[in-house]
């Protein structure tokens, strides 16, 4: 790939920034040139999306200096930053659930016309941004409706209504099938012949390499190099992203993993809403020291399946279920965690997670009864228990108070797994669980699931990571249209036969 000669759209110079007594950036430089891809890469707490805050107004008290089309500027919000042609696309989509798709691309920049709202023209416009990103919707569905794979196309189409100079993708392709990510990609392709600069978070080398025409590494909030992307293949960006610290092995799974009694055991399981049928008489099992993957596309069902034995669905969902050989209905999620059911869902912002708390809050949350015996809170049980799973889990925050908002998503979602941990769970459901995390990341939660299937914990998996599923699934069922369309051992699984089998219902 060519990088576009040309002075830079936008300059970051020597940004630092602290938070309380941790200095998060130290002195990092950043510049963006017209029509590059420009990947920014680093592990999760490296620095990469408070960086891209200070780039689009979210954070404005920094030491440094900011400069956008050679002028020196300092955005205090978002919108300032988008008027000066900086559009940022989060991780953690900013759509508000119940608005239309058509409200959300205008928030904060209506059209009107005499005091009314123009609300022809936003629709018009917003079919016309929708198009470009490969969606064919009507603009007036609210989006709480929409899966989160289509909500992240509409904040890319979102980003694209501001005509920016400079475009932040934040993990844009997490929630996307390869169908969807493709068009995403072409898109690229046809920003930068229009001489948009994008700067590109991704931990997904595939991406990287087939998009960056530079590469930046951040290493604990240090800038570490910036290098035409040519000059850093795979095995070398890693060793820049992770330093002196080593990679700890791939987790293997046993040779021939020995499992214990059967713990989840479920018998057509059906799940209906709003008149659809969202899983269809799904019958599985899990042993306890087993890690079950439940594979297939968008809209397979997979989630809905995990949701259902959850109790999240009520008496939407049926069928007989069993934990440890016991009954078990599954109407409410406090019921499930008292059965020994955990979930880890796949939006930790919306779902996961409460972003105002404190990481000790956040914790302890599923397990405040046990903590709180007689109806009591024992506050320092709590900080007790959040200190030995931050120390478990290896948790990067300056102090256990912190807001888990203000965390990076990889903590974060530590802090959504310890949450669960804590209940001590006999079966845990596990959606996405390494989503938006990087290659170190991704390792120790390996070791960790490894550690609690010595244990005896009974464990389902759902990742759009093929590879990863291959690694750590000891069987593999695959869904189509919400039926379960094949099972695969861990010897006879492939890529090709799970692909296969999540595309056919044979």
């Amino acid at each position: 790939m060519s990088v576009a000669s040309s002075d830079p759209h936008v300059r970051l110079l020597g940004i630092s920034k602290s938070f309380g007594a941790v200095r998060v950036l130290h002195e990092v430089s950043l510049d963006v040139l017209p029509g590059e891809v420009h990947v920014l890469a680093g592990e999760n707490g490296a620095g990469k999306s408070t960086l891209m805050k200070v780039l689009g107004g979210v954070i404005a008290d920094y030491g440094g200096e900011l400069e956008i089309g050679g002028r020196r500027v300092r955005p205090r919000t978002p919108n300032e930053a988008a008027a000066l042609g900086v559009s940022v696309i989060h991780q953690e989509l900013s759509l508000v659930p119940d608005m239309s798709v058509a409200d959300n691309l205008f928030l904060g920049d209506t059209p009107t016309k005499a005091g009314f709202v123009q609300r022809r023209a936003m629709r018009d416009e917003a079919r016309t941004l929708l198009r470009r990103v490969g969606l064919h919707l009507d603009p007036d569905v609210e989006v709480a409706s929409l899966p989160l794979a289509t909500r992240q196309l509409v904040e890319v189409a979102k980003a694209l209504r501001r005509a920016a100079r400079v475009l932040v993708m934040d993990e844009p392709t997490s929630a996307l099938n390869s169908e969807e990510a493709a068009r995403l990609f072409d898109l690229i392709a046809e920003l930068k012949s229009q001489s948009v600069g994008i700067v590109y978070i991704s931990h997904k080398m595939d991406e990287i390499e087939r998009l960056a025409d530079r590469i930046t590494v951040l290493r604990d909030g240090r800038w570490v190099t910036t290098a035409p992307a040519r000059e850093v293949p795979a095995a070398r960006l890693v060793e820049l992203m992770v330093g002196d610290k080593g990679l700890r092995p791939e987790a293997a799974p046993p040779a021939a993993p020995v499992h214990g009694p059967v713990v989840l055991e479920a018998r057509g399981v059906t799940v209906r809403q709003g008149g659809k049928t969202l899983v269809e008489d799904v019958s599985l099992d899990v042993r306890a020291g087993e890690v079950v993957g439940l594979a297939g596309l968008e809209g397979s069902g997979a989630s809905h399946v995990l949701l259902g034995l959850f109790g999240a669905y009520g008496r939407l969902a049926s069928g007989e279920v069993k934990i440890a050989g016991k009954s078990y209905r599954p109407r409410d999620p406090q019921v499930a965690i008292r059965a020994g059911l955990a979930l880890l869902t796949n939006d930790r912002k919306g779902t996961g997670l409460v972003l105002n708390l404190s990481i000790i809050a956040n914790s302890t949350l599923a397990s405040l009864p046990r903590l709180s015996p007689g109806g009591w809170r024992r506050p320092r049980a709590e900080v007790d228990r959040a200190k030995e799973q931050a120390q478990a889990f290896g948790l990067r925050a300056a102090t256990l108070e912190m807001r888990v908002g203000d965390l990076s998503g990889g903590n974060q979602q530590k802090v959504a797994l310890a949450k669960w941990i804590e209940t001590n769970p006999k079966v845990l459901l596990l959606d996405e669980p390494t989503r938006g995390i990087d290659i170190g990341a991704k390792r120790e939660i390996y070791a960790l699931m490894e550690r609690w299937k010595a244990e005896g914990m009974a464990i389902f998996l759902i990742t759009s990571e093929l590879p990863e599923l291959l690694l750590l699934a000891d069987r593999i069922l695959v869904m189509h249209r919400g039926r379960i369309s094949a099972e695969l051992n861990r010897d006879e699984a492939t890529a090709e036969r799970v692909i296969h089998a999540a595309m056919t219902h044979d």
